[in-house]
């Protein structure tokens, strides 16, 4: 049985494209599967909500409340991929929350598929968290993303992991065109009918590697059926 996959698009660090990636991924979800469910988790404006509002709530991690409402759908196999747009100032407080609750293990048990996808950055705040998600994250499940725009040059050899994600930079013209509001990647494609064009070619090239990305990392966890008295333990945690 295929895992329901969750994403979880991250960085200790800003302005190092993370919205980006979380706008690529949920867009190439909605593509695919007609449906998915987004977490916008971040201080800052424009935000995931902003681009795609008719799937996408916002979350926080401040309170106990607040990761209750955040985790509980994360750990339902109900076969909608999620996405969550972790902001940087949450980092620290939600990867201290999955320790706490074991919320890996609990994954595992419930035939979802986590998929963190840690976006680098060059400074020794950005390797340090690295680190310690290597420690915390199964290794298949952790996918080290090369922002081209952000991070030239080759990526850290310390966060070279079994998968890597790499996407190549824009000219400086078309990053401010799909920053736009109102800009969507799945119908830049629908409308634009010359497939040569640098920015559908990009578009293209992004949807196939998450593909990959998503079918590599599925197949290659296993998972056991989930206890009925599972969700009860969750909360007594």
């Amino acid at each position: 049985m295929l895992a329901t996959p969750v994403y979880i698009i991250c960085s200790p660090c800003p302005q190092v494209g993370k919205t980006l990636i979380a706008r690529l991924v949920s867009e190439f979800l909605l593509l695919k599967n007609g449906t998915a469910a987004s977490f916008d988790v971040s201080l800052k404006e424009p935000s995931l909500l902003d681009y795609l509002p008719k799937i996408t709530e916002t979350a926080d991690v401040i309170d106990t409340y607040g990761k209750m409402q955040l985790m509980d759908p994360l750990i339902v196999h109900d076969r909608v991929a999620k996405v969550i747009d972790l902001g940087f100032h949450a980092f620290d407080e939600f990867f201290k929350m999955c320790h706490e609750i074991g919320f890996m293990k609990e994954t595992v048990r419930r035939y979802v598929a986590p998929i963190v996808l840690f976006v680098a950055g060059s400074d020794r705040i950005s390797w340090r968290n690295y680190e310690m998600l290597r420690q915390q994250i199964p290794p298949g499940a952790l996918v080290t993303v090369h922002n081209e725009f952000v991070l030239r040059g080759e990526l850290p050899e310390a966060m070279l992991g079994e998968h890597v994600l790499r996407i190549p930079a824009l000219p400086a013209f078309l990053k401010v065109y799909i920053d736009r509001l109102g800009f969507s990647f799945t119908g830049y494609l629908r409308d634009e009918k010359d497939w040569s064009t640098e920015l559908h070619q990009w578009i293209r090239r992004n949807y196939t590697m998450i593909r990959d990305l998503e079918l590599s990392v599925v197949m290659q966890q296993r998972y056991k059926p989930a206890s009925p008295f599972g969700r009860a333990r969750w909360h007594e945690r």
